[in-house]
């Protein structure tokens, strides 16, 4: 088994609705994500994906969150963009996107500071 993994950044601002604490007030983060796939083998060139690739798909999704408020956003219209339910919609974009390339998305870990972060799998 092979595991890729790449990272991306973004910029945004949220507020978590119903919170109850200094979160509920608008906010901003300097996110990163963290994106792991697998493969069972390689293609004829000796990858199991192309790095480029994967970064490209990767940041094809999380630019739509960069330098916005993610409430504003239709994914979090009705839940909240918290650190979870955003690695649980950059996988469930992501997911199909890879698939093409032989490999399985395992996780996304979208960490909100240095020391915070959530990880989304299907396991």
């Amino acid at each position: 088994m092979y595991t890729l993994t790449v990272e991306t950044k973004f910029a945004s601002a949220h507020q978590l609705r119903e919170y109850k604490g200094k979160c509920e007030n608008l906010h901003g983060h300097s996110w990163k994500v963290q994106v792991v796939v697998t493969a069972q083998s390689l293609n004829r060139l000796g990858l199991a994906m192309d790095f480029t690739d994967l970064k490209r798909l990767t940041n094809e999704i999380v630019n739509s969150l960069d330098h916005v408020c993610l409430n504003d956003l239709p994914p979090f219209a009705d839940i909240n963009p918290s650190s979870e339910n955003i690695s649980r919609w950059i996988f469930e974009s992501l997911k199909n996107k890879v698939a093409v390339y032989s490999v399985t998305l395992k996780a996304v870990t979208v960490w909100e500071s240095e020391t915070a972060s959530a990880t989304y799998t299907e396991e």
